[in-house]
């Protein structure tokens, strides 16, 4: 008999089948993360027009039903596929899900009514009945409300946990246009939102579980500055509300083996370290030399990731003997600017305007510092990626930002890396130049820094084995 906690994630993407943000990253590495023998984790979410054939090739047909939305009912296909140890599923129907991209479509609450609606009725034809379906912000934020409110006959035994990787992306709602949909002839108490209706809200009341990406992201959203009108719900349901911070895939980011750097090195290898940027500044057309410091950007280019700070002191920036490379996409008045401004500069700048996973990871291994001025970061990635490099991240203290790096003290050695409390822009130049001074001056300690950023470490497992903890809190197996 198997006597294994079974859970199943429900997300709106996955790397490495769809993906537009750090939630892809989360989904594609958490279920892996579980040990096999005390966890069955599978992965259910929509099959995309976009996700690669290789993959799609190989995906093994289910079955199919129907379901009912509003007046209308539709198809709903199940196929499967299995990968690192992990099985996932698909929902297809090609009227929600054949599109160039994932989301930002007139009818996405429609979309996502229906994908929420398809995997509760699902679970019978998977033969997979769930202790915890773990759910992934808004695009999933009706699961625990029909798991509750439709569906608890059904699944007597099944607990729901609901993750907000971004409380700024709520699922809302004038209840007129979803109310047929959603196929309710009251208004939902749970998710009413100043008249109308907010998937999220009615998430975080209904779930089990609420769990943040962080534990300081767990703390602001009770915050009217970064609640976004949620505030006072993460209040009142902080009584079963945890953060938990994510991790990274250390076995894809590994300097020693990642195929993209032009040049692997051992953590620690300084002078491999330095070739990587020899020839990055040789692929960009930048001068080749070793004695600079490289500060990269590598982020979405929209207000969230502190550009405004960054275009508010970047001629004071570039008065430093340093080099800049930004790798992005984004706002348009973003990427004409950080063009414009590497133009000026073409000596000590470069904008690159696209999303490049394989460029990202060379720069990563270039660079010196890594830049993340966030208005807010619920987590964060990039400045733990840039740590496995040996890369040293700059960042504002919010979120998992403040959560993952610690200020340097030469004093004791402690510490991986560079930060500053107010959003200002020249809190952030001034931490900058703390840190290239640094690195010119003080060679040791910033090598010593170095090996501090080499040894910090974010593996998935960390988290994995707290996430298993609240599972089998709220199940009862503890």
């Amino acid at each position: 008999m198997d006597n294994r906690l079974k859970v199943l994630f429900a997300a709106s993407e996955c790397v490495p089948f769809a993906k537009s943000g750090g939630l892809g990253d989360v989904i594609g590495s958490l279920p892996k993360a579980f040990p096999k023998d005390e966890v069955d984790a599978r992965v259910i979410l929509p099959k995309y027009e976009s996700i690669p054939w290789k993959y799609v090739k190989d995906f093994e047909y289910v079955t199919n039903f129907w379901v009912k939305i509003g007046y209308e009912s539709r198809y709903v296909g199940i196929f499967r596929y299995v990968m690192d140890g992990v099985t996932f599923y698909f929902i297809d129907n090609e009227y929600y899900f054949k599109r160039n991209g994932l989301y930002g479509f007139y009818d996405d609450a429609e979309r996502y009514v229906y994908f929420c609606r398809a995997v509760m009725e699902a679970i019978p034809y998977i033969d997979f009945y769930p202790d915890v379906i773990h759910c992934n912000d808004w695009q999933t934020a009706l699961i625990p409300f029909f798991l509750k409110e439709q569906y608890a006959w059904h699944y007597t035994n099944t607990k729901s946990v609901f993750t907000i990787h971004n409380i700024k992306y709520q699922g809302h709602y004038g209840f007129d246009d979803v109310k047929t949909i959603l196929n309710l002839d009251y208004f939902p108490a749970q998710m009413e939102f100043y008249d109308d209706v907010n998937f999220m809200k009615g998430a975080m009341y209904t779930a089990d579980l609420v769990t943040t990406v962080s534990p300081s992201y767990a703390e602001e959203i009770k915050d009217p500055y970064y609640g976004e009108g949620l505030d006072g719900v993460a209040r009142d349901v902080s009584w079963k509300e945890i953060g938990i911070l994510n991790g990274i895939d250390e076995a894809s980011y590994n300097p020693q083996t990642d195929e993209a750097l032009f040049i692997p090195y051992a953590a620690g290898d300084i002078q491999k370290k330095r070739e990587n940027k020899r020839k990055l500044q040789e692929y960009l057309g930048l001068p080749q030399r070793s004695e600079v410091p490289m500060i990269a950007f590598i982020s979405r280019l929209v207000d969230q990731k502190g550009i405004d700070l960054i275009m508010g002191v970047i001629h004071d920036i570039l008065k430093m003997d340093i080099q800049f490379v930004v790798l992005g996409t984004g706002d348009s008045q973003y990427e004409n600017s950080l063009r414009d401004i590497a133009n000026q500069y073409p000596d000590k700048m470069r904008t690159i305007i696209d999303f490049n996973e394989p460029l990202s990871r060379k720069i990563y291994a270039a660079a010196d510092m890594f830049l993340v001025p966030s208005k807010f970061e619920p987590c964060g990635l990039t400045q733990m990626i840039s740590m496995r490099y040996g890369t040293i991240p700059i960042v504002r203290e919010t979120g998992g930002l403040k959560d993952s790096v610690q200020y340097y003290n030469k004093t004791t050695g402690d510490g991986n890396g560079f930060s500053f409390q107010t959003y200002n822009a020249h809190d952030m130049l001034f931490t900058l130049q703390k840190a290239v001074g640094m690195y010119y001056d003080e060679p040791e300690q910033w090598n010593h820094l170095m090996h501090n950023a080499f040894n910090t470490h974010y593996d998935w497992r960390l988290a994995a084995d707290i996430y298993e903890y609240w599972y089998k809190k709220i199940t009862g197996r503890l």
